[in-house]
């Protein structure tokens, strides 16, 4: 039982940090456009192949 006296504050403290840094990230707009950085791997500025479907090399 006597663990539960550090273990309960300790988890206290944790959860208090992840909520600042939640309420942080959100207030500093990380999730504002969430779709657009998966699709800018798709987008390739150096394709010199762009409109020529060929496979063929």
């Amino acid at each position: 039982m006597e663990v539960l006296m550090w273990l309960i504050p300790i988890s206290a403290v944790l959860l208090t940090i992840a909520g600042v840094a939640f309420v942080w990230a959100v207030n500093n707009r990380q999730f504002d456009d969430l779709d657009r950085h998966g699709l800018d791997v798709l987008d390739n500025p150096n394709d010199t192949n762009k409109g020529n479907d060929s496979c063929a090399r």
